[in-house]
């Protein structure tokens, strides 16, 4: 059975000889839809077949017309895409599999093939934004964070307002190489799923964090990894010489080897929806917690992968106003790498003693400088001046702010700040398995 919910486009079909580019007889209408297979979404195509061409165009132009009453498919999208993602082959991957359903649905595109970081940002900050119905990005991580970073901000200028983020509902698909982003919203990193979505307006809201350091609004985004995960980036960031899947194993294997707990202090707002009605009914209080930590993550989507299928952040969801903290405090090595082992299973992963999560709407965490700690590494690690640090009394602490270095303090939650083509997956498609710790 094929739902009219599920067509994108409708033709009509005929018989032409070779190299024949019009006319022809007419043998009827063919729909194109999209039918599941698992966490993915497949073009599909039914033949109405009927030699008569009056019938044929009425029912075209009755489908065409129930087609267009779907408001929430996009007419006219603006496209960025970042040719150094996805092993410089997203623009290749656009052509392939995303342009042609764009081309069959009718989606007109305005198409800006990013030259540096800091593009598309410059672009949406000057383009015709009430132009579009939405926005497309073919890249990975960094570049859909750069550009729902750039979304936001932009609407804050529209709305004369740049202290004070308002829910934002511009549109965004998700294609690229690595993609916790995509894989949240459709569960798969797959470019004709994603591409379906957006001609489908299949909508999901999102919530976002707002970063800020020194009460200077630094960024919007999706996750924030403090520790394990700054210091792994960090060593990542400079080995950029290796290729890109050996760069990661080098870094993690480095970090894990050399990783040491932080004393760090964390003040965190729980979540109303999380508490019960008579704590929830009062003001909001901070609370504090002071301890030694390996590593600290705030996450506002799940972060799904394939090397994280329940994702990094299981506990939250893509639009429940609140982002997950997780604490991971000081522990053995052996202790440290069961816990990471377990985000590619099924569960587990929080079942640690030195584990502790939080379901928040805002957080602050000031790293405390510890004794012996080295303010430099050695040469073989490179010059650590060219890293986005935060620094405190000398002592460097890199934050991983979706894939990338930034200077962060406090985070807030800001519930449904954009809305993402796609429907929220609880689980990715696994693909790969960790075999190097």
């Amino acid at each position: 059975m094929m739902l009219l919910q599920d067509v994108f486009a409708v033709k009509v079909k005929r018989r032409r000889a070779a190299g024949q580019q019009s006319g022809g007889a007419v043998l009827g209408v063919a729909l194109f839809s999209c039918r599941r297979r698992g966490k993915r979404l497949v073009e599909d195509t039914l033949h109405l077949h009927n030699s008569s061409a009056e019938h044929t165009h009425r029912w075209y132009n009755t489908l065409k017309d129930q087609l267009t009453g779907f408001s929430s498919r996009p007419r006219y999208l603006k496209v960025f895409i970042n040719p150094s993602s996805h092993k410089k082959e997203a623009v290749h991957i656009y052509r392939e599999h995303v342009a042609p359903l764009f081309k069959m649905a009718d989606v007109r595109t305005d198409i800006t093939v990013t030259e540096k970081k800091g593009h598309a940002l410059s672009v949406m900050k000057e383009c015709k934004v009430d132009e579009y119905d939405g926005v497309v990005c073919v890249g990975g991580d960094g570049s859909v964070a750069e550009l729902c970073h750039a979304m936001v901000l932009r609407a804050q200028l529209d709305a004369d307002s740049p202290e004070k983020p308002r829910v934002f509902y511009y549109h965004l698909i998700l294609t690229g190489s690595t993609d916790v982003v995509s894989c949240s919203v459709h569960g798969v990193r797959d470019p004709v799923t994603a591409a379906l979505h957006i001609v489908l307006g299949h909508l999901q809201e999102v919530d976002m964090c707002s970063f800020s350091s020194l009460g200077q609004l630094v960024r919007f985004g999706f996750s924030a990894m403090f520790g394990f995960g700054g210091q792994s980036l960090a060593r990542a960031e400079r080995k950029r010489w290796m290729p890109s899947s050996q760069r990661r194993e080098y870094a993690l294997v480095k970090t894990l080897k050399e990783t040491r707990d932080q004393n760090c202090v964390i003040e965190l707002i729980y979540c109303k929806c999380f508490l019960s009605s008579a704590i929830a009914e009062g003001e909001e209080s901070w609370m504090t917690n002071q301890g030694l930590y390996l590593s600290i993550s705030i996450m506002s989507i799940p972060c799904l992968s394939p090397h994280a299928p329940q994702g990094l952040a299981p506990n939250t969801r893509l639009a429940n106003g609140s982002a997950s903290l997780t604490a991971v405090g000081n522990t053995s090595r052996s202790e440290f790498i069961k816990h990471l082992k377990r985000y590619s299973s099924s569960s587990g992963q929080f079942s640690f003693s030195f584990v502790e999560t939080h379901e928040v709407s805002a957080v602050k965490i000031r790293p405390q400088p510890l004794i012996g700690w080295p303010e430099e590494e050695s040469e073989e690690e490179g010059d650590s001046k060219t890293s986005s640090i935060i620094q405190s009394e000398g002592v460097t602490f890199p934050w991983n702010i979706d894939g990338e270095l930034v200077e962060i303090a406090n985070e807030v939650v800001h519930p449904r700040l954009i809305t993402l083509y796609g429907e929220e997956a609880f689980e990715a498609e696994s693909t790969v398995s960790c075999t190097f710790i």
